[in-house]
């Protein structure tokens, strides 16, 4: 069984379950590099707020092939690695974990990898002369304090809602949930889709909007514990010295992973109606992490974010935040068929069912199956709340994530009415965080924090 199929696997023989966490599960075997329990971790693990299985290994695995290349000798190493764990041999399991980083970094290339067919854009300026940004649109300046209000209430209850959910299947949700329509239990942002987009805020108030990747790094390193995936290794690099992009890049294999991705909003609200300033933003923010289509995820939620204050229509919306995108990358690629496959399908569970097929080989936590999803939910959603998250959570996959960014863009077209009361007045408006020495944040503070950078 390959990489990407143990991966698959892991998520689609699922059971869905409600877990009651605490605080902890979100601080605990983080201290230590070497640690065992958190070398076993990287093989098998179960997410906080959900307590779904994942194996970030065959996750990094996937990854590099995904990115084009021959992972034949981490394919091998992954094996016997298995084995190792399985035998509780964990002198083997750690070597095998370094050999498979190893094999990784030294991949060869895939030539036949359908990967190599795209661009690959690795900085800002060769990006944006790719791209097709619209120019500034002018907004309502009365509105915009009300929009960048609901925007982060959309997204802060949207992606709580979401992480009872995080990491299944869509088969799995249907099978084990039925139709979710609310909270499945107490909602809590405490997570870490909030955590990155406090630090950009707090540098960017210091710094202002010529902020630099090295500066929103430097809160990064400051203020932020641990996190996973690509984020975690952006943290080890950072405090060995490496510098942005290199952090984003350096024994990295989820580098198009969906930790920038999930980060986008925040950079389209601080440039409401400005697509291409939220996109250098995002930039900017996403190459401390990622690369590549990586970053061109965050790229895609800053603008679909910074459109949402000027364009009420939610499928035009989708329409033009994509055709933005250089056409030939290869995320453009993948938004480009989750819309056609909209216009086309019945409904978005006919859609959900294409583009799973289409994205199988791609990791639960990589950004093109779950870019697909944002696409799906926003086009049959129409803009209604309640409706958009629905969908999002029906989908599957990263959803705390997705729905936390959707939820922003919603949130804001939806910003004269509000939300349902069930949304809003559960998820009240002071928020626990484990953010260093923000413990404790209040919407009236994120909304602050946020006027005071389009300022």
């Amino acid at each position: 069984m390959k990489a990407w199929e143990y991966a698959k696997h892991i998520v689609d023989s699922a059971e869905g379950t409600i877990t009651i966490e605490s605080d902890e599960d979100w601080t605990q075997s983080k201290s230590q590099i070497y640690e065992i329990s958190k070398i076993r971790t990287m093989w098998l693990s179960k997410a906080p707020g959900s307590g779904a299985p994942a194996c970030l290994i065959a996750g990094a695995i996937q990854s590099v092939e995904n990115m084009g290349r021959d992972v034949t000798e981490a394919e091998e190493y992954f094996l016997k690695g298995q084995k190792a764990y399985s035998d509780n041999d964990n002198a083997a399991l750690i070597k095998y974990t370094s050999k498979i980083f190893q094999a990784l970094n030294y991949a060869p290339v895939d030539t036949d990898s359908d990967y190599w067919n795209y661009k690959q854009y690795k900085t800002w300026s060769q990006f944006v002369k790719a791209s097709n940004f619209s120019k500034d649109i002018k907004i309502d300046k009365s509105k915009m304090e009300q929009q960048i209000y609901w925007g982060w209430l959309g997204q802060i209850c949207a992606g709580s809602f979401g992480t009872a959910l995080e990491g299944y299947a869509r088969e799995t949700i249907k099978r084990d949930f039925g139709k979710v329509e609310g909270y499945l239990k107490k909602p809590s942002p405490y997570n870490d889709d909030i955590t990155f987009q406090i630090a950009f805020l707090l540098a960017m108030k210091e710094h202002g909007s010529k902020i630099k990747s090295s500066e929103i790094a430097e809160y990064w390193i400051s203020l932020i514990p641990y996190a996973w995936s690509a984020e975690d290794i952006a943290l080890k690099n950072l405090l060995l010295g490496v510098k942005p992009p290199y952090t984003g890049r350096l024994n990295n294999p989820y580098t198009e992973w969906i930790g920038a991705q999930m980060r986008g909003s925040v950079c389209g609200m601080v440039a409401p109606g400005q697509p291409m300033e939220a996109a250098r933003l995002a930039w900017i923010d996403g190459q401390i992490s990622h690369s590549s289509n990586g970053i061109i995820g965050e790229v895609f939620n800053a603008v679909l974010t910074a459109l949402a204050f000027v364009e009420s229509d939610v499928r035009k919306l989708v329409a033009d935040t994509i055709e933005m995108l250089p056409a030939d990358s290869q995320y453009y690629g993948v938004v480009k068929f989750a819309l056609e496959t909209c216009r086309k399908a019945k409904d978005a569970e006919e859609a959900f069912i294409i583009c799973e097929e289409e994205y199988k080989k791609y990791n639960l936590v990589h950004a093109y199956p779950n870019a697909a999803i944002e696409v799906i939910a926003l086009w049959f959603g129409e803009g209604d709340y309640d409706k958009t998250i629905y969908l999002v959570g029906l989908a599957g996959l990263d959803v705390d994530c997705n729905a936390g960014q959707v939820g922003n863009v919603v949130g804001i077209l939806n910003a004269e009415k509000g939300l349902d009361p069930k949304w809003a007045e559960p998820m009240g408006e002071e928020y626990k965080t484990y953010v260093r020495n923000y413990d404790k944040v209040l919407l009236s503070e994120l909304v602050d924090w946020t006027m005071q950078c389009i300022k």
